[in-house]
């Protein structure tokens, strides 16, 4: 048997299969779903439309076709302090390692969370909570390794908590063990078509930090913002979505099913996402691979429902994958709901230069010079971001 002649016709089999396009050019028509359009034809012009019809609609069309169900109820939940430093990053912040134990079905799942907090702060301050997709020592408590993947020290220098846990403790990020965590508190959703799977599990263990940081006195629970990087940028979104108490959302390099538009035929494909990561969203969005015009909803809709509260989405310039202006076009097409509360973006028509953040206004934007990471230039805007919403406050 020839192995070679083999093996050459699986590798064209395949590169003809997820051959992605990376021409403008050949991204070709298409139409979006109406956000303020009501699934009986009603058109959306107020707030209030939005917050008690559309809204809601929006949200189940995404739990039932992409991310699957957002389970809101569980038995308790414990906290306990395993370990902490008053005196870490030479006196500047207060290390707290803090794990929070959940329980439904009589069975725990304990998330681990690293959290630094400025020292000599005179009331709560508001906090960064990452959703880490990448290496714990990224996060590293003991500081011995610095990151710019999580410049915690930056976010110390500017007033800001900082804090991360890892997604593993909710879901680890793999098609065979996924369901050892989250969903071993709630098994129903495994064999459900619109069942939570691993995004899902990430977005829910960050509403139990949430929970947490309600109870931390040195946290000022109304400003805290979501940040997540590619996949966790995906579940930041949908955290921010489900839990509107997170005050802000920032999304790094998300991508397709992200904060980039579905529908364009740009990067990374709906088929792709689903087969190389089974794992990561509800069986029925398998039903769109290949078939991205039949979803009822696209990323505008999921941007949408994070209003009115400020938004930041990025891209970087050698990242095609995550289709940089598909990502820019999906935040244009959410500015008509935040204008329903008044608020007035400062979006140019077109996606801005290299490295020139959008900043004015609830929805901001830039396109890092650069590779798929999340880098301290990233953070800096974050932070620059949110000192117009919430340290003026």
């Amino acid at each position: 048997m020839n192995y070679t002649r083999i093996a050459a016709f699986v590798l064209l089999f395949s590169s003809q299969l997820y051959a992605q396009n990376y021409d403008e050019a050949q991204v070709g028509t298409y139409t979006l779903p109406e956000v303020l359009q009501a699934n009986n034809q009603q058109k959306i012009t107020t707030k209030k439309q939005w917050e008690t019809t559309r809204r809601p609609e929006v949200l189940a069309l995404f739990e039932e076709h992409v991310y699957g169900q957002f389970p809101k109820k569980y038995e308790r939940l414990e906290y306990s302090l395993k370990n902490e430093n008053p005196k870490a990053m030479n006196g500047k912040a207060h290390l707290k390692e803090v794990e929070i134990v959940v329980y439904n079905n009589s069975k725990p799942v304990r998330i681990n969370l690293v959290l630094f907090v400025p020292n000599h702060a005179q009331k709560p301050v508001p906090a960064f909570l990452l959703i880490n997709n990448r290496s714990a020592r990224n996060t590293a408590p003991e500081r011995d390794t610095l990151s710019g993947f999580w410049p915690a020290e930056l976010a110390i220098d500017a007033g800001y908590a900082m804090a991360a846990f890892q997604v593993g403790d909710a879901a680890p990020d793999n098609k065979s063990t996924y369901q050892n965590g989250v969903l071993q508190l709630y098994p129903e959703q495994i064999e459900a078509d619109n069942g939570m799977r691993a995004i899902g599990a990430w977005a829910w263990a960050a509403s139990r930090v949430m929970d947490y940081f309600e109870k931390d006195k040195t946290i000022n629970a109304r400003q805290v913002g979501v940040v997540g990087h590619s996949r966790g940028g995906k579940a930041s979104l949908w955290a921010a979505a489900q839990d509107q108490r997170f005050a802000f959302c920032a999304s790094n390099c998300s991508g397709n099913t992200g904060a980039s538009l579905a529908r364009r035929d740009f990067g990374e494909r709906v088929e792709r996402i689903n087969t190389s990561f089974p794992h990561w969203f509800a069986t029925n969005y398998k039903k769109y691979n290949h078939n991205e015009a039949a979803l009822p909803v696209d990323q505008h809709m999921l941007l949408a429902l994070i209003a009115p509260r400020p938004l930041y989405v990025t891209n970087a310039s050698k990242d095609l994958w995550a289709d940089p202006t598909g990502t820019y076009l999906a935040l244009q097409a959410a500015q008509p709901v935040y204008e329903l509360y008044g608020l007035r973006s400062a979006l140019p028509g077109t996606p801005p230069p290299i490295n020139t953040p959008i900043k004015n206004g609830p929805l901001g934007y830039h396109n890092r010079e650069g590779i798929h990471d999340l880098t301290e230039y990233d953070w800096a805007r974050f932070i620059d971001f949110a000192n117009g919403h919430y340290q003026k406050k």
